[in-house]
């Protein structure tokens, strides 16, 4: 299989350089980049089937945690926004659980969407993550399972939609929450987002949406799922720098072993 049998190239011409320019400058002017219909219709149903047949192997956590996902810091009362506790449900299958020939490897380990990755985001390269669990996740979200609200540790997140729900699953986001680089973490402004006093935007996605989403700065969640239909959607996760793996606490968090 190869990458034009998985990805629309003619709608998305990844090694264009203006179709690159032009999708940089959505992501640096709005954080993120939103592309309906990236994966073809045959292989995005050849990545549900896959997620339907393995979600017996998923492994199921709920989390309790601040929106910063780091320890409480006791000079803060525990209901201050620096440690307010928010709850994440999900389930999830690790790359070593995707099949080999799943159209989710071929865009994985394609030289050209990690060079489109490159100059979209502005990075100089992109490696696998070195344990066997966490470059490629399916996350399933059934109903009433749903992810808190959070700023993410890294700089961006790569996400492809599977499957919808029938209800909820709804992406929600508040940019330019804080500046993580400057230590400036606006607890008066968490606290608004939390107690429901500001105005969020929220994003479309269809089912095949890939996104690109710079979510270091803004605060985002996806709100609980509704009804019977299940809620899977993929993490691509990459990082900056080689030989880079999830360390074992977190691993045994994410998904009950080590890899």
């Amino acid at each position: 299989m190869d990458l034009k049998d998985v990805i629309n190239l003619s709608l998305f011409p990844l090694s264009d350089i203006v179709f690159q320019k032009e999708c940089k400058r959505n992501v640096d002017e709005n954080g993120a980049l939103v592309l309906k219909g990236f994966i073809l219709p045959s292989a995005l149903e050849k990545v549900r089937q896959e997620g339907l047949d393995n979600q017996d192997k998923a492994y199921y956590c709920a989390q309790d945690h601040n929106v910063y996902l780091t320890d409480p810091d006791l000079d803060y009362p525990m209901n201050h926004p620096r440690n307010r506790l928010i709850k994440s449900t999900k389930g999830c299958i690790t790359d070593d659980q995707i099949p080999l020939n799943s159209p989710l490897h071929v865009i994985y380990d394609s030289e050209i969407f990690h060079d489109f990755l490159c100059n979209v985001l502005g990075e100089e390269k992109l490696y696998d993550y070195a344990d066997s669990l966490s470059s490629i996740n399916l996350h399933y979200a059934s109903e009433g399972k749903e992810l808190g609200w959070h700023f993410d540790n890294s700089s961006f997140a790569t996400t492809l939609l599977i499957q919808k729900p029938d209800g909820g699953g709804v992406f929600e986001y508040v940019e330019n929450m804080r500046d993580a680089d400057k230590g400036e973490m606006n607890f008066d402004g968490v606290k608004k987002v939390l107690d429901g006093k500001v105005q969020v935007k929220t994003m479309s996605m269809p089912e095949g949406t890939l996104v690109l989403f710079r979510g270091r700065n803004a605060l985002h969640r996806v709100t609980p799922t509704q009804g019977d239909t299940t809620r899977m959607l993929v993490v691509l996760a990459y990082n900056s720098e080689p030989n880079v793996a999830i360390s074992d606490s977190a691993s045994m968090t994410f998904y009950g072993r080590i890899g």
